[in-house]
């Protein structure tokens, strides 16, 4: 018997075992069906403690090497291979005790007999050395790096060759192999399980904890479940081992949690888009919130980079776009380096600037640096080697507190110990050598050329050595050469000594965007206009007819273009020669969320993204249909199939038709759309078209809540904040019925409901004065609108949100959150306060809660209530008994969350961010809820026994090994 080879026996111990085996049948259902995953599932790289289960008794005498280590006397070690029989002898013998159990479990092959060796067998030494020897033999095979050999006589296996790693002094993986051999009884060697060999792209350090590969911010522990057994593999990182379809795969990453982000609508505005562009598929990089999204056109997925915790403020990419960075402003200063191939971060770095976050970051070309400048007092740029060990930057310097904020930053993509950084009113010049970065600014004014300069936007290094162009608002591009460039030699051609040399004037309006792609030096203006000139600044091709509005960002494919033939039908330059313009295909984005893809070859525009550019707080579902709708600041109301991830329809009202609130009738034939002008529109819910000539405005300031009733007879909106007013149906048509004023501070919740006795409805209204108001809506009459009751229910807490509390009791109640962490039921007709329990406690009170569609053919005992606080969303389960661990949260926003909606069938959850312009798509997993708290609830079941002679009181665990 080998040292590799060891028993299962080798950590357990007497007594458990059997109560692990009779305990398991009585798990839950999920549980069970959980273990059973787990045994199924093998990991192909996963080489930790291994079981190999035979069942060809035939060849037992064969198989040698499978007896346990107390028959042979070896030392044991992880590697373990054993006969079924061995393991259903272990289930069930007493002397036998419950050890950790390896969760990976490799089943039979069915290409193959295994012998089985039987548990009373006598060990052979000549054929256990000699099948020995030979995984001995297999396993010392040394094959260069491009080309690994795996097997026995003819099988071998070829290693996927993997770009290269960031950084030239970074390690490459060393290359090994791992095979187990299986000998049957015809003397011929069968290959068992072949690793596959890759050699890595990233650094050899780069091997990221399995319990940060999925990537959720979670504010309780009942929201998130153990890793994944697949995802438990140290042998190859799934980092080495991923090619750049490993993202968007079905499996790559199965999140297990309650609530899993699974799509993001919107986009930031202020941080640039990036093209990922691979075998010239539709792949953006954007940032979403506190996520960075990798948007997959071609196939319709999305993959969500999740780490932090406030909206990012700045990505980096490296020039084979594999590696990406992100940051925030957030006081933790964050920033992460993500393998877009896997998906999987791989360095981070804690407290970069946390004076004030991170405000520009640039990587190098390699992927080897990062540069990040600090938006403190003092602004600090620092140089990062994230590829090291080492904590801390490189190299660091303070500007001075009269420079304006740096917003840009950029490394020279020919020598990374050059860098530039510029402000609206300045452009700074960097060298950095043996941990020594040293800065200067030119001081340029519009007397140094008698041209008015303008405030500058970007600056790229320019395709001749020693020379920088500036882009101005006011269309000047300014060019910055080294001083005294002729005379010092190669020394002065890296320095940071420059001053102005030309100021050019290219066009009228203000250029956005410069940078340099190819041969081209390519800007981009305030009207959607890019145009490409050469090295001499010689106009040779522009793009001003797509109608984009102002560009922020340009981002071009890492894939060169194709070469002009015949067959090409890419445009002509604007010269002499009228030659083929060649140019990879790129993506423009603009300043209020559009994105485009622009292909090269034909000219041909795409429209990817059209989102959101203002404040988005208006969300609301069909009732009927998987349609979600959103309104936003900028006038633009879009319907979206949440499920196909397809827009439906979309209307933009006219300029200062902010919209504030949305709501869907019963039916989900009808939309109530809220204005900030105090207008509402009543429209069809598919074609967006008014259902009444005129919009209704009897009010003055912003509607801020909107509900139909459950017969879509009535509308009820709330308008300066303490004020409600109806509208009723009569004779099929929309019509006023009254309004009533019956609170002095703001309103917090309005809703419909009906009598217990009857099917007419009722309306409640709940303020922050702690009064519930119900009106009388069968004795109201035109412009009257009566009050029925007004209560008063709290005393010294601030009511937030109320809803109705599902049937899951006999009694009907209506539930209401507070300022003070407390959920209250209240009697729905006596309006008497019946239960106060603690509310979930997430770092700020409930501010909205929603209860999710209830099923009522059966009997159900209980209910789930999804709700919402400053910056988090999460579940709490119903019936309410205060209980913490029955309530979940994460973070769903980086800055704010302004409302939430829940999907028809509860099957997914939508959070709006307010002022980030996004809206979030949370798949609700009740299933895995209810798994892990029984998981919790049955791990450990102890029991007490008084010792009298030794006057201890000794317990008794028993634990299940999930």
């Amino acid at each position: 018997m080998t040292e590799h080879k060891r028993d299962l026996t080798e950590d357990v111990s007497s007594g458990d075992a059997e109560e692990h085996s009779e305990a398991s049948p009585e798990l839950p259902k999920d549980v069970g069906e959980h273990f059973d995953q787990n045994k199924g599932s093998s990991s192909p790289s996963s080489t930790p403690r291994k079981i190999k289960f035979f069942s060809d008794p035939e060849n037992a005498e064969e198989n040698v090497s499978t007896l346990a280590p107390e028959d042979t006397g070896q030392p044991a070690t992880n590697d373990l291979t054993m006969s079924e029989s061995t393991v259903n002898q272990a289930n069930q013998s007493p002397d036998l005790q419950d050890g950790v159990v390896s969760e990976d479990l490799e089943t039979v092959s069915a290409a193959g007999k295994s012998p089985v060796p039987s548990p009373d067998s006598e060990l052979h030494p000549a054929e256990g050395k000699k099948h020995d020897n030979k995984i001995r033999e297999q396993m010392s095979v040394d094959k260069p790096m491009d080309q690994v050999d795996v097997g026995v006589s003819d099988t071998s296996s070829t290693s996927a060759q993997q770009p290269s790693a960031p950084g030239s002094h970074s390690k490459m993986a060393s290359t090994s192999t791992s095979q187990d051999i299986v000998q049957d009884g015809e003397g011929s060697v069968r290959q068992e399980a072949v690793e596959e060999i890759r050699t890595s792209s990233a650094p050899a350090r780069l091997r990221p904890d399995p319990a940060f590969c999925v990537p959720n911010l979670l504010a309780s522990d009942p929201c998130s479940c153990a890793a994944d057994d697949s995802m438990l593999e140290t042998d190859a990182s799934l980092v080495e081992t991923a090619i750049c379809d490993t993202v968007f795969e079905e499996k790559s990453y199965i999140k297990q949690n309650s609530l899993n982000l699974v799509w993001s609508f919107g986009i930031n505005r202020d941080t640039p888009v990036h093209a990922l562009h691979i075998d010239n598929r539709k792949l953006i990089l954007y940032a979403s919130s506190h996520t960075a999204v990798m948007n997959n056109f071609s196939i319709t997925r999305q993959h969500l980079l999740q780490g932090h915790c406030s909206p990012l403020s700045c990505i980096a990419v490296s020039g084979n776009r594999r590696w990406v960075a992100t940051a925030d402003q957030s006081p933790e200063s964050l920033v992460i380096v993500w393998d877009t191939f896997s998906g999987i971060p791989v360095q981070t770095l804690f407290d970069c600037h946390p004076e004030g976050g991170v405000g520009a970051m640039a990587m190098t070309q390699d992927a080897k640096y990062l540069a990040t400048v600090g938006r403190g007092t003092v602004q600090r740029v620092s140089i990062w080697d994230w590829t090291s060990e080492a904590k801390g930057s490189l190299c660091s310097v303070d500007l001075s507190p009269a420079f304006s904020i740096q917003t840009f930053i950029l490394f020279n993509p020919e020598d990374n110990t050059e860098l530039l950084s510029n402000s609206k009113a300045e452009v700074v010049f960097y060298t950095w050598k043996d941990n020594q970065l040293e800065f200067a600014s030119p001081i340029l004014t519009d007397e140094t050329f008698n041209k008015i300069v303008g405030l500058y936007s970007q600056s790229v290094f320019h395709l001749t050595p020693s020379q920088v162009l500036t882009a101005t608002s006011v269309g000047n591009l300014v060019i910055w050469d080294t001083v005294n460039a002729p005379q010092i030699q190669l020394d002065a051609v890296k320095s940071h000594k420059k001053k102005a040399l030309k100021l050019m004037n290219l066009q009228s309006d203000s250029i956005t965007v410069v940078t340099v792609s190819d041969r081209y030096i390519v800007t981009c203006d305030v009207k959607g206009c890019i145009k490409f000139y050469d090295e001499q600044l010689c106009l040779l091709n522009w793009y001003s007819n797509f109608n984009l509005g102002p560009i922020s960002s340009i981002s071009f494919s890492s894939q060169p273009a194709s070469k002009a033939d015949e067959k090409t039908s890419f445009p002509s330059e604007s010269t002499i020669d009228a030659d083929q313009f060649v140019v990879r295909n790129f993506v423009v984005a603009t300043v209020d969320a559009k994105v485009a893809h622009v292909t090269g070859d034909g000219c041909k525009l795409e429209m990817l993204l059209q989102e959101h550019g203002a404040a988005l707080h208006a969300i609301a579902c069909n009732p009927v249909q998987p349609f979600i709708c959103m309104g936003s600041y900028c006038g633009l109301l879009k319907i979206w199939d949440y499920e196909k991830k397809e827009p439906i329809c979309s209307r933009l009202f006219g300029t200062g038709n902010y919209i504030q609130c949305l709501t869907y009738n019963k039916a989900g034939s009808l939309l109530g759309v809220g204005l900030t002008d105090g207008c509402v529109h009543i429209l069809d819910a598919l074609s967006l078209n008014d259902e009444l000539p005129e919009p209704f405005q009897y009010a003055r300031d912003a509607i801020t809540q909107i509900t139909f009733s459950h017969d879509s007879k009535y509308l009820a909106t709330v308008d300066s904040k303490t004020t409600v007013t109806v509208f009723l149906v009569k004779d099929k048509y929309w019509q006023y019925l009254g309004r009533q004023n019956a609170h002095f501070k703001p309103i917090r919740s309005l809703m419909f409901g009906t009598y217990l006795d009857s099917n007419q409805p009722r309306l409640l209204s709940l303020g922050e004065d702690r009064v519930l108001v119900e009106y009388n809506l069968a004795d109201s009459t035109e412009d009257d609108l009566q009050i029925l009751s007004s209560e008063r229910i709290e005393q010294s807490a601030i009511p937030m949100c109320m809803t109705w509390y599902p049937p899951i009791s006999k009694e009907s109640f209506i539930i209401t959150a507070n300022n003070q962490y407390k959920l209250k039921l209240y009697n729905a007709t006596t309006k008497m306060c019946r239960k106060t329990v603690l509310s979930p406690i997430y770092g700020s009170p409930v501010q909205k809660m929603e209860v999710l569609p209830f099923s009522n053919g059966k009997e159900n005992k209980t209910g789930y209530l999804a709700y919402i606080t400053d910056d988090k969303v999460g579940l709490q389960t119903l019936p309410l008994d205060g209980n913490p661990h029955k309530s979940c949260a994460v973070i769903c926003h980086g800055r704010m969350v302004s409302n939430i909606a829940c999907s028809n069938d509860g099957s997914y959850i939508f959070t709006a961010g307010g002022d980030d312009c996004t809206v979030h798509m949370w798949k609700v997993d009740l299933t895995r809820w209810r798994t892990i708290s029984t998981i919790h609830s049955c791990v450990t079941s102890v029991s007490a026994q008084w010792n009298p002679e030794k006057y201890q009181l000794i317990f008794h665990c028993r634990k299940y090994h999930l």
